[in-house]
């Protein structure tokens, strides 16, 4: 699939025009099309490339997000990963199962364990650590009602001695570090050192996280320099555990990670290719979508960026071509099937941020932190998001040489705080962190409903910004102050509007924001604009300070044609581009 670009100026016309939709050589492209008298401007023409398509044999169906996932990456077994969604959670959300759940559970890892398991995926060793993992954790830490239930406890009693016959040594400690648990009488957990010197170091931090212990900054670094980048040797095997990894990471989370321990998993990484390169910009806003992209609702932040590169501020996007447990619809995927180039390294980044016919850039896990994308297929098996899923939104990939800002979406509340200290810890001038449709960045224009759930609303937005104050009174260099709001839209003008699905539709979300930025008036439109002018009002961007002039040169920017012509010019120039 490739695109090819027939960009016409001027883009839009003082004529008359009239909207129409046609539908190009790619059927699952449906772009609408300016008509300036007989003239008709063909802004973009999308359609599937055979070379390509060779280029990218895993993607079957470009236009959807399920497309994406590497077909190479072995599949969980259903059964263990369904228990896995109970059990793998935090000391309040855990459901414990019940005795016929539990028999089935440990039923299918044995037979697994002994290779009798038919029609089913094998259990992997990913799924049996973080499996453990949970259980330990709960009879260790957990509060009463999250901790094992009767059926646990007699479904455990019927197996285990059976299992501690077939599983391996690091399952066994992970399953009873300190035979404690299980009755039976064994010294392979308390005794167990790991497989090699790699694991020596993180099998003595897995200690105190399994009993529900925290570890410090050096402790968690050390432990992923050593075990990262992930690699698949000889004869299929890891270079390290994958249980005892799994084990780490679920653990880490289950036990709600401190300060420090995110910390360490934000920044372990930083250096991994160099320093990062310093773009000659005096703006710039980093933004940290959700991994696991969006799964319902239509995705705005790339078409948002290209709005707010043509009044100089500049964005880095940063993210992957697929992640769990999501697995939705990502920044890359619609640039993948738009045919810009998504193996920018950080340094071809800073070119077009700097390019000032584009301003924005994408930068894809993979070119800029290897290591933590070697992860990817082991965190689908392990079910719930491990502590990357947070620290991986706060990254610096490109520095500036102005101003830099962090923008990153949440979900459960609980994390707006820690990603705040992420973005502080990294010293930038402004932070912010919004509960968008989905987790995801995307405020919405549509009104809170009255039977809406609990806890922080949809729009709910917190951050700090650099103010004015005596040099004495700053922090770190930058002086801050805080702020939060719920962002109502029809307060601003916008009418209540309900979102537009795309339900996996890479090609349906990319129809809406080309849409919406060829000045095509509706609720991407909307939602383009308000989510452009009010992180430029949030985060105290220049000429941003009344709200409605952040509004009105978001509307410029599209209505001009000036956004669309920097998305084009990005899609061009990102397979130009050289270091």
């Amino acid at each position: 699939m490739k695109a090819l670009l027939y960009p016409v100026d001027p883009l839009i016309s003082p004529l008359p025009i009239t909207t129409k939709t046609r539908v190009f050589s790619n059927p699952q492209i449906r772009i609408p099309i300016k008509r300036v008298g007989n003239r008709c401007c063909i802004a973009i023409k999308a359609v599937l490339d055979s070379e390509l398509r060779h280029q990218e044999p895993d993607i079957k169906n470009p236009a959807l997000s399920t497309s994406y996932r590497n077909s190479e990456f072995p599949k969980p077994n259903q059964t263990v990963f369904d228990a896995q969604t109970k059990v793998c959670t935090g000391p309040t959300q855990t459901k414990p199962l019940n005795e016929e759940q539990a028999l089935k559970v440990l039923d299918t890892i044995l037979r697994s364990a002994k290779g009798e398991l038919k029609d089913e995926e094998p259990v992997s060793k990913a799924q049996l650590g973080a499996f453990f993992t949970a259980m330990t954790i709960r009879a260790n830490a957990f509060p009463e009602p999250t901790q094992w239930s009767e059926g646990e406890r007699h479904a455990m009693d019927h197996y285990w001695p059976q299992l501690i016959r077939v599983l391996p040594k690091d399952v066994i400690f992970i399953a009873d570090p300190e035979d404690s648990i299980m009755g039976i009488g064994s010294s392979i957990g308390p005794k167990f050192v790991g497989n090699s010197t790699t694991e020596m170091r993180l099998v003595g931090a897995l200690r105190e996280v399994l009993a529900g212990g925290h570890l410090g900054y050096e402790e968690v670094q050390g432990v992923l320099k050593d075990i990262l980048p992930l690699k698949v040797e000889e004869m299929g095997l890891s270079s390290v555990s994958e249980s005892l990894l799994s084990a780490f990471m679920i653990g880490q989370r289950m036990n709600r990670e401190t300060d420090r321990e995110l910390k360490a998993y934000c920044l372990a990484f930083d250096d991994e290719l160099g320093p990062a390169p310093v773009a000659d910009v005096n703006s710039l806003t980093h933004y940290g979508e959700p991994y696991d992209g969006n799964t319902r609702y239509f995705r705005s932040t790339l078409f948002v960026a290209a709005v707010r590169s043509c009044y100089g501020e500049s964005c880095l996007l940063h993210g992957v071509d697929w992640m769990p447990p999501k697995g939705g619809i990502t920044e890359e995927q619609m640039l993948m099937f738009m045919g810009a180039n998504t193996h920018l390294t950080p340094s071809q980044a800073k070119m077009l941020l700097e390019d000032d016919e584009v301003g924005f850039a994408y930068v894809s896990q993979r070119e800029a932190r290897p290591s933590l994308y070697s992860l990817i297929g082991l965190r689908e098996h392990i079910k719930k998001r491990p502590p990357l899923a947070t620290a991986e939104k706060v990254q610096q990939i490109v520095r500036a040489r102005g101003k830099e800002a962090i923008v990153a979406g949440f979900y459960h509340g609980g994390y707006e705080e820690p990603l705040l200290m992420l973005m502080r810890r990294r010293g930038v001038h402004a932070g912010l962190v919004v509960k968008g449709e989905e987790g995801a960045l995307s405020m919405t224009t549509r009104l809170r409903s009255a039977n809406a759930s609990k806890g922080l609303p949809v729009n709910y937005c917190s951050g700090f910004r650099s103010v004015n104050l005596a040099p004495a009174c700053a922090v770190d260099g930058v002086s801050r102050e805080s702020f939060n709001i719920e962002v109502n839209a029809s307060d601003y003008g916008f009418a209540s509007t309900d979102t537009p699905r795309t339900d996996r539709s890479v090609a349906r979300n990319i129809e809406l924001g080309l849409a919406a930025l060829r000045g095509e008036k509706g609720p991407a439109y909307d939602r383009i604009i308000l989510n452009a002018g009010m992180v430029d009002h949030l985060l105290g961007s220049d000429g941003a300070q009344d709200i409605s002039a952040a509004f009105d040169r978001a509307r410029e920017a599209i209505d001009s044609g000036k956004a669309l012509r920097r998305l084009l010019n990005y899609i061009k120039i990102s397979n130009k581009v050289i270091s």
